[in-house]
């Protein structure tokens, strides 16, 4: 490094440490300091949908948005690599006798035969990264948004 690139940040360390040091400016928050209540955590709210199978499908709100979740996700294990519950009710179209959605054709490998049971592709394990259950609450800042119309 030469000598002058030196005496410069040098220069600039010293004035960064005394602008530091001079200044007496207390923190204060963006709201002000006539804030009348302090922040608290909303009340936790239950989840859409009682048990799989029992709940309504939820309508999109654009095109190309995720299925949402419209049951509980109460007693279904965690998503690993080597675990998935969800498969177990949506890697086909029927379950015990009732319809339900299948997973998408994209999250799947090729088949190898006609009679070959689908295989999830590994790229698209972790369902609830982009499908998440619902809740029943009212929108924390008013909003007019519609939504996609329903053919």
């Amino acid at each position: 490094m030469n000598t002058t690139l030196k005496l410069t940040l040098i220069t600039l360390l010293a004035l960064s440490v005394a602008a530091c040091a001079v200044t007496t400016l207390p923190v204060s928050s963006l709201r002000g300091s006539d804030a009348a209540t302090a922040d608290v955590a909303p009340a936790a709210l239950s989840y859409g949908g009682k048990k799989p199978g029992q709940g309504e499908l939820i309508a999109r709100a654009f095109k190309g948005q995720p299925p949402l979740i419209p049951h509980s996700l109460d007693g279904i294990n965690e998503i690993t690599t080597t675990d998935n519950d969800c498969l177990d009710c949506h890697i086909t179209d029927e379950y015990r006798g009732k319809k339900m959605p299948r997973v998408a054709q994209s999250h799947l490998l090729p088949a190898a035969s006609a009679a070959a049971e689908p295989e999830l592709n590994m790229r698209r394990w972790q369902c609830n990264s982009c499908h998440v259950a619902q809740v029943e609450a009212k929108p924390l800042v008013e909003n007019a948004y519609q939504g996609i119309e329903r053919r």
